[in-house]
């Protein structure tokens, strides 16, 4: 989704991992961890902490005036201990997206879609899918850690949560085996194929659903409500320098050069949601559907956003989580089994 961007690095840029988001981690962590030279890399601000050893804080290397153009919140979401780890990119948060000629109207509420035939899409696999669960559980004014981020999962909101999920996934055509391969991209396929009725969607997803055969018959909503209260597990895209960086005045340039007006102005045109608060002021509606989608996305940024606290140890928790909810939908194990793992994992990432 964020390919447009490449064409503006120049020939003094090479890509050295070119992947979703997740195999991006993966490569990322193998190359740093052997020392291997990577001068500026793309991360989020839920993996920055975990990424820390290899990171230099960018609070002494960029211009005070770049950090200062970006929202706070964003920031705050970039930084861990008082360090800023990476230049927010953009605020990443879903919106909902239903097919006007299957349905008459959005669901409001998880309880609602539900109670309905409505075919919803989501992740079956990675931190997609553990974040729904996350969503899930906020939404029936539960958590995961308490204040001094400690676990604090209630076992009787998990099982709530992990039923509906399995509800929701035994109307996915293509059944369990089907969903359990799905990421990001897959979801957005499969609503503009008319697999699915409706999903949830990340910004950087909006240009290519708005420009595909059936873009005229997608609508924005906000993300449905839990029974307490509506949220939606939102983060920061954003660009980080390695100790491995071979060139850190460059790579200071560079990174400066991708916060700039220009590049935020490219998000913006493929749906994202710039993180610079002077950018974010410029965008005009383009029309009545982009308007519903600014609205819903402004009014989830105001009062909805919920996010995972710093932990160094957070994706080992995402990764076995989601791993154990998979399973679940593919009939491998019991929802009890699921919760046992993440209460679990739960007390190794705070250890």
């Amino acid at each position: 989704m964020y390919d447009g961007l490449y064409g503006e690095f120049g020939d003094d840029v090479e890509i050295v991992v070119h992947a979703d988001h997740l195999s991006l981690n993966e490569r990322v962590a193998r190359l740093l961890e052997a020392g291997e030279r990577l001068d500026v890399i793309s991360t989020h601000g839920k993996y920055a902490p975990s990424q820390r050893q290899w990171l230099h804080p960018l609070d002494d290397l960029l211009a005070p005036e770049t950090i200062a153009a970006m929202e706070p919140g964003a920031v705050s979401l970039c930084s861990d201990r008082g360090e800023l780890l990476c230049i927010p990119r953009n605020v990443d948060v879903r919106v909902l997206w239903w097919r006007t000629d299957r349905m008459d109207s959005p669901p409001d509420t998880w309880e609602e879609l539900v109670a309905s035939k409505t075919v919803f899409g989501f992740t079956g696999r990675g931190s997609g899918l553990f974040g729904l669960f996350f969503e899930l559980v906020v939404g029936r004014s539960g958590r995961l850690f308490d204040a001094h981020n400690q676990p604090d999962l209630d076992s009787g909101i998990a099982v709530e949560c992990l039923k509906l999920i399995a509800k929701l996934a035994e109307r996915c055509p293509g059944g369990p085996d089907g969903l359990a391969s799905w990421h990001y991209d897959e979801v957005d396929s499969a609503l503009c194929a008319g697999v699915v009725d409706c999903s949830a969607a990340w910004p950087g997803a909006t240009h290519e659903l708005r420009s595909s055969p059936v873009g005229q018959l997608l609508r924005p909503a906000p993300y449905p409500a839990g029974p307490q209260r509506r949220v939606s597990y939102s983060g920061c895209h954003g660009w980080a320098i390695p100790r491995t960086c071979g060139d850190l005045d460059s790579a200071v340039r560079f990174v400066e050069r991708l916060s700039s007006v220009p590049f935020q102005r490219l998000e913006a045109s493929v749906g994202g949601i710039p993180a610079r608060g002077d950018v974010l002021a410029e965008i005009e509606a383009l029309d009545h559907v982009d308007a519903e989608r600014l609205a819903a996305t402004r009014l989830t940024i105001a009062e909805s956003m919920i996010t995972y606290p710093a932990l160094e140890r957070f994706p080992r928790l995402e990764d076995t989580g989601s791993a154990a909810i998979t399973d679940l939908i593919l009939g491998r194990r019991s929802i009890d089994d699921v919760v046992e793992v993440i209460q679990r994992e739960l007390a190794l990432v705070t250890e």
